[in-house]
This record gives structure tokens, C-alpha cells and sequence, in this order.
């Protein structure tokens, strides 16, 4: 009997080492996707939903300033004629 408890033990060992194992290898891949991902993200410079919305706020007001700029150069150039 002490032989086969002892044989169980050591397989329940083994097993057990092999599902922690199993777990910390599958973290660590896990840990070196993400490291990969972000340095593509830093890599690619991209940004962020939000970052993107604030300078498409500011681009378009811009826009906006140069064609109110554009009107006034012209009305000024047709009033010096």
C-alpha cells in the first residue's frame, strides 16, 4: 500500500508542477504579446480615439479661420479697384 501512495504522490506532484508550469508559460507568453503590441502601437504612432476627436476639433475651427481670411482678402482686394 505505502507503494502505490507513494507513486500517487509522486504522480499527483508531477501533475500538479506540470499545471503550474503550464500556467506561468502561458502568462509569460501572454506578457511578451502585449509587450509586442505595444511596440507596435509606439512603433505605428498611433493615438488615441479621444487624441484624434480634439485635433479634428482643432483642424476644422482652423479651417474655418482661413476661409473667413480668404473672404476678407478678397472683399478687400474688390474694394481697391
Amino acid at each position: 500500500m505505502q507503494n502505490s501512495d507513494k507513486i500517487l504522490k509522486t504522480i499527483s506532484k508531477l501533475i500538479e508542477n506540470s499545471v503550474l508550469s503550464s500556467k506561468d508559460i502561458k502568462d509569460q507568453i501572454s506578457t511578451d504579446f502585449k509587450f509586442k503590441r505595444d511596440k507596435l502601437i509606439n512603433k505605428l504612432e498611433l493615438v488615441s480615439r479621444q487624441e484624434f476627436e480634439v485635433l479634428k476639433k482643432i483642424v476644422l475651427k482652423q479651417g474655418q479661420i482661413i476661409k473667413k481670411l480668404e473672404k476678407n482678402r478678397k472683399i478687400k482686394k474688390v474694394k481697391k479697384s
